[in-house]
């Protein structure tokens, strides 16, 4: 049993509930008590955790994410999406196994330090001969300690029948919907405490078939997971789907089977009043990438427009390739500062964004009954937030110091119960070694691409 007390809880539950004094009561890696001032436990082993001067929030989730590209960070640093796939697609034909294992922990790593306890995966990317690059994402989130949903991306239109992608990283439409089968029966897992759960994520309209999209969705279906793709992410995306399909992006997802509760969509930037109306109609969920979006520059996603209606968002803090930071903590302040460039100074209260981080994220990814707020019977995904430093001194509120001040130094971090992060420092696996192999990945890959 884990007590942690004298803290600020954030519990994020559907009543708004917040103590300014409060403790929260782990057993056998769920919630079983929280509320205000000190907790009253039965005389049995108890550890003790002192949360002075902290706040408590439910693990954030990461809704959206490129783990691989961890190894060419800094890249394409002034082009728009089609530019930037376009330099790095060359590169990422190089992954293998170990690459992408050096990656995923590395990744996985550092969301762990900025208070993520379940993130998603979308590698789209299936060299041939690279290995079982699923299991080696699999093994690598396994040593980090996240709950971890990757999606067995895929693409099969190449350059030479329309899409953007080159034909040597493509796969064949079959291959790929092969691989995703067998991905979900070796790795996913249905339970509620699941720590892994797959996704069926063909990458994007213009570099899918139609053929292997609605294939797909008809996989998940019947295999009963969930649905991720890019969607409606930049200008050039929305200008291809009107020339080749005939219409907008999330009309296209729509005629092919892509909306509905068990699909959220990346980015989903371009979206006009129909859009989203259709998008809240369904239940579409969708994670919301600010950074990777501003470092893009696709624009300003119609956040307000989208929870106003019902929609379920969430954050990701998207590939490291395009967003280097990958900071979900830092994410919380990037979606409210994009909220009000686009809508004003009351377009996203910070409330709303830390809900967008974690129950947002539990929506998307079908979860929101196991985790994303602290409630008694949930598991015990907790991030406890040191906010007693000179960087948030003088902010009373605690949840403005989390989203608007600098970025919180991270007390501790429990996965069901679990420390994963404790002072500031991974338990799980040794950071340094981390840092040589994705060092390592990043040599690597440069020297196949320059072969």
């Amino acid at each position: 049993m884990i007590v942690i007390e004298g803290c600020a809880i954030v519990t994020v539950d559907g009543d708004g509930t917040e103590y300014t004094d409060g403790h929260l009561v782990i057993d056998d890696g769920r919630i079983v008590a929280v509320g205000s001032d000190a907790a009253r436990t039965a005389d049995e082993p108890v550890q003790r955790i002192d949360g002075t001067g902290c706040l408590a929030t439910p693990g954030l989730v990461n809704t959206h994410h490129h783990l691989y590209q961890w190894a060419t960070r800094g890249l394409a640093q002034q082009e728009n999406l089609f530019g930037w796939l376009t330099e790095l697609y060359p590169l990422w034909a190089g992954l293998d196994a170990d690459l992408v294992a050096a990656t995923t922990g590395a990744g996985l790593g550092w969301l762990a330090l900025s208070g993520c306890t379940t993130s998603t995966d979308h590698h789209y990317v299936h060299p041939t001969g690279g290995g079982d690059l699923m299991a080696a994402q699999v093994e690598a989130a396994g040593e980090v300690g996240l709950r971890f949903h990757p999606c067995r991306g895929s693409m099969d239109l190449g350059r030479s029948r329309g899409g953007l992608p080159p034909d040597h990283v493509v796969e064949d439409t079959d291959a790929a919907l092969a691989g995703t089968e067998d991905a979900i029966d070796r790795f996913h897992d249905p339970a509620d405490d699941a720590m892994v759960r797959i996704a069926v994520a063909p990458c994007s309209p213009f570099s899918v078939t139609t053929t292997l999209m609605t294939e797909a969705a008809d996989l998940a279906r019947r295999k009963g997971v969930r649905l991720h793709t890019h969607l409606a992410e930049t200008v050039e995306e929305a200008e291809y789907c009107q020339r080749v399909h005939g219409c907008d992006p999330v009309e296209y997802a729509e005629s092919l089977g892509w909306l509905g509760d068990n699909v959220w969509l990346a980015h989903a930037v371009h979206l006009d009043a129909a859009a989203v109306a259709r998008l809240a109609a369904t239940g579409t969920g969708v994670a919301h990438c600010p950074s990777s979006n501003a470092r893009l520059g696709a624009g300003l996603a119609p956040v307000r427009d989208l929870l106003d209606a019902g929609v379920p968002v969430g954050l990701g803090v998207d590939g490291p390739a395009s967003q280097e930071a990958n900071h979900l903590g830092a994410e919380l302040r990037q979606a409210l500062y994009a909220a009000r460039l686009r809508g004003g100074p009351a377009a996203l209260a910070a409330r709303e964004a830390l809900s967008l981080a974690t129950m947002g994220g539990a929506r998307c990814l079908g979860r929101s009954g196991d985790i994303g707020s602290i409630e008694v019977g949930k598991l015990a995904d907790i991030a406890l937030w040191r906010l007693d430093g000179l960087g948030h001194a003088g902010i009373a509120d605690p949840v403005a110091a989390l989203v608007l001040g600098p970025p919180a130094p991270l007390e501790l971090l429990l996965v069901g119960g679990r420390p994963v992060v404790a002072r500031g420092e991974l338990r799980t696996v040794d950071e340094r070694e981390l840092v040589r192999r994705a060092g390592r990945a990043q040599r690597t890959l440069m020297r196949r691409a320059d072969r």
